[in-house]
């Protein structure tokens, strides 16, 4: 599943989403009722997403490792709503970019400025990740006295 691959709505003839692992992302990317719709703060940006509890949870974990706060995930409307009024208007539009995330995937309801910050960040904090994990794995067992 490439960045470039779409997420359509229900009103268009064929859903062309592509195959996934996991049954519940398909499902809540499929809905129109946005029923699995979330909001991720992260600074001072705020995108709503859709996607399964899990890989939601999983996206924002990773989005957390690129700021010195925590990234949030709130299934509400956050007070205040969403700022960018483009990115309100997002979930109107047609197409949305689909992230990968372990077998599952996430689609992002933002304007392409904020959909383009989302996804370097998600890739940043997954570079993070490998490193941190990269490092701990290479280090090994230790023999404590």
């Amino acid at each position: 599943m490439d960045l470039g691959e779409s997420l359509h709505h229900e009103s268009d003839e064929n859903q062309d989403l592509p195959q996934m692992q996991c049954d519940a992302c398909e499902s809540a990317l499929q809905s129109p009722e946005r029923h699995s719709l979330s909001f991720l703060l992260l600074d001072q940006l705020t995108a709503p997403l859709i996607g399964c509890d899990d890989h939601r949870q999983q996206f924002a974990s990773i989005c957390g490792y690129t700021t010195e706060a925590s990234a949030e995930l709130l299934d509400h409307r956050p007070a205040g709503g969403v700022s960018c009024p483009s990115c309100g208007l997002a979930a109107h539009t047609p197409q949305q970019p689909l992230v990968p995330v372990e077998g599952g995937a996430v689609a992002i309801l933002a304007c392409p400025e904020h959909q383009s910050e989302v996804i370097s960040r998600f890739h940043t904090g997954l570079d993070t990740q490998y490193q941190l994990t990269a490092e701990l794995d290479a280090a090994g067992p230790r023999d404590v006295l």
